[in-house]
């Protein structure tokens, strides 16, 4: 099956149409939600979870009674060398200052392991997750409806598959054990602190407003462009995959310098809004590194002059500096930690808000078709013949705007149908509408008076068979490429099909033959053999009904008759959509339906409607008119 046509309007693009321009960078919409969002996919994880809670704050226990221990044997060795000066005393007592710091060694050893094993739980979890979110996503984009890729670049999507839950990976195995270790240094230093000294503890605290302050201001100024960069990123992803795809047509009208000039301008935008936020988030540290330098004189001064009132031994002070280090270093991690959630915010707010785009309507289908004569016979199982009937259809892309007014046609089973008019007359829309990429707004179309909507998608459209003017060949054989209209095909039936197609006798002249891989834009064959290759695919299909648009169009005349003959006897027994622009495919159709603006202008066999010298007349006469003139 070969790609469509996107009629629906884009957002406004850059030169050559390419790349969003002009998108200001925004907070994140919901940054509780968002954040609400993440946790219920976190809290599959909840043994896990509290596992890392358990281990992470044991780690961080045992690390903060640490300078109080250590403290000890700062005292023991003081009041040691007291003692010698004095001579009051035994002298330094070395065995009982090595069993603290053996038990000192061992704490921190326990405190490392546990550290250790939160950080390998907490990196599975982060990895699970994103493992997760990545499934979630792959399998709602089959879920969207055609409508979402006709507004949206496939550049956007990739980046909230790629870059957008990347940054989900990195933040959470870096922010959530972060926190955790973070109010547990702060709350057990600051007890340890009170035990040593409240009056010390009150002017080291004197710090933390200060910092606060100093978070805030950092925050406000840095969340709008921690989402801009997300933003961003995404543009220039939807950019590059964009300039990628179409590199021959940009040098055929020589437009590589507005190419470069659209990704200068949005990677522009993105060094700006990049530079910002990273700067803002560089602040952070040094100014509350200097926020605690200040506390920390502060201490040092009240700490001395209380050492000389005896009311603190020098230990004590000791350990009471260790830990005013240690507690504006926590404050630090959490300032640090909200510029990360403001990444991780807006990324997964991009990405939630992806994943809750608006589905195709889930449905039970009413009506079982039998796809082929092996499906067993039951109650419910309908055998489509392939009639189709058009009743009062009417749609348009946009509310307000209709397309298709009020289309009405009944066709038999066996029938091949033509469907001729200008370009936009409503042709291709007629084809989305049968197969179901959307719905219409009024009327209904039936098959064998079975109204399209109450089968499920799949069972519908597993009855037709497309060739569109726009060919889709993927990075694989030509065998897998042809398979894949029918993928429990042996290689017999898919040579049996290429034969049918006309396609045997030029892969065979190809090197690897039908073992040849096609590269990612099957640039490596002719646009000819592209399309020869997805006839054989839909011959292969087998289909009931069969749609063909424009599926002539870029092959040569030669080639073009031999695929007639082809077609022609796979038409036998089926119903057939032809659409086309050179009218002489279609004078043996069975019917001709001229379409104009969305509606049926005329219809009948070709004689019929060239003997009413109509509508269908004046464009046969145009075309041919244009024929004789190019030539």
């Amino acid at each position: 099956m070969s790609g469509s046509k996107k009629p629906a309007q884009r957002r406004p693009r850059g030169p050559m149409g390419h790349g969003p321009m002009s998108m200001a960078g925004e907070k994140p919409k919901d940054f509780k939600g968002a954040m609400k969002k993440l946790a219920h996919h976190l809290a599959r994880f909840k043994f896990r979870m509290l596992g890392v809670l358990v281990f992470a704050v044991t780690s961080m226990i045992f690390a903060i009674v640490g300078p109080k221990i250590l403290g000890r044997a700062t005292n023991t060795l003081v009041e040691g060398i007291m003692s010698k000066i004095t001579g009051t005393g035994r002298g330094i007592d070395f065995n009982k200052i090595s069993s603290i710091l053996l038990f000192l060694l061992l704490l921190y050893v326990i405190s490392s392991v546990l550290s250790y094993l939160q950080g390998w739980i907490m990196t599975g979890v982060s990895m699970k997750v994103t493992y997760n979110l990545r499934n979630d996503v792959a399998e709602k984009i089959n879920r969207l409806p055609l409508s979402y890729f006709d507004k949206t670049s496939h550049g956007e999507v990739l980046s909230r598959i790629t870059n957008d839950i990347d940054t989900l990976a990195h933040t959470l195995n870096q922010s959530i054990s972060q926190i955790i270790t973070s109010t547990t240094l702060i709350v057990g230093i600051l007890l340890m602190m009170f035990s040593i000294s409240w009056l010390m503890t009150l002017v080291s605290l004197i710090i933390v407003p200060l910092s606060m302050g100093v978070v805030m201001t950092l925050i406000k100024h840095s969340q709008k462009h921690f989402a801009a960069q997300q933003e961003y990123l995404g543009h220039l992803n939807g950019h590059v995959e964009e300039m990628y795809g179409g590199h021959l047509v940009i040098k055929a009208f020589n437009r590589e310098k507005a190419s470069v000039g659209a990704f200068e301008t949005i990677n522009n935008k993105l060094y700006g809004s990049a530079w910002k936020s990273q700067f803002f988030a560089g602040l952070m540290m040094p100014i509350m590194q200097f926020v605690s330098n200040l506390g920390y004189v502060a201490v040092c001064i009240l700490g001395g002059w209380l050492a000389t009132q005896g009311r603190i031994s020098i230990g004590d002070i000791q350990a009471f500096l260790q830990y005013v280090r240690q507690f504006t270093q926590p404050i630090g991690q959490l300032a640090n930690i909200t510029n990360i959630l403001q990444s991780t915010a807006a990324a997964s707010e991009r990405v939630f808000e992806f994943l809750a785009e608006e589905e195709e309507k889930p449905e039970m289908p009413l009506v079982n078709v039998r796809i082929d004569e092996s499906t067993p016979e039951t109650d419910t199982l309908v055998d489509i013949k392939g009639s189709v009937q058009f009743a009062h259809v009417h749609f348009g892309y946009e509310s307000g705007k209709p397309i298709i007014h009020d289309f009405s046609a009944n066709i038999f089973p066996g029938q091949k149908i033509a469907i001729v008019g200008p370009t936009g007359a409503g042709k291709t829309t007629i084809v989305k509408l049968l197969m179901r990429f959307y719905d219409v707004n009024e009327g209904a179309i039936l098959v064998d008076g079975y109204d399209i909507r109450d089968f499920s998608r799949s069972e519908l459209r597993s009855l037709f068979g497309m060739v569109l003017q726009d060919t889709w060949l993927y990075n694989a054989s030509i065998r897998n490429n042809i398979r894949y209209g029918r993928l429990d095909a042996d290689d017999d039936m898919v040579i049996a099909a290429a034969k049918a197609a006309q396609v045997d006798h030029f892969v065979r002249t190809l090197p690897g033959g039908y073992d040849l891989v096609l590269n990612e834009e099957a640039s490596n064959i002719s646009l000819g053999q592209k399309q020869l290759l997805t006839i054989a695919r839909v011959i292969l299909a087998d289909p009931k009904i069969l749609i063909l648009d424009e599926a002539t169009s870029s092959v040569d005349t030669r080639t073009e008759v031999l695929i007639q003959k082809a077609m022609d006897h796979l038409m036998v027994g089926r119903t057939s959509f032809i659409i086309a622009h050179r009218l002489s495919t279609i004078r043996n159709a069975d019917r001709i339906l001229c379409m104009d603006n969305g509606d049926i202008v005329e219809q009948g066999t070709h004689d019929e409607l060239m003997a009413n010298n109509g509508f269908y007349k004046h464009l046969y006469d145009s075309q041919f008119d244009n024929a004789v003139q190019s030539t």
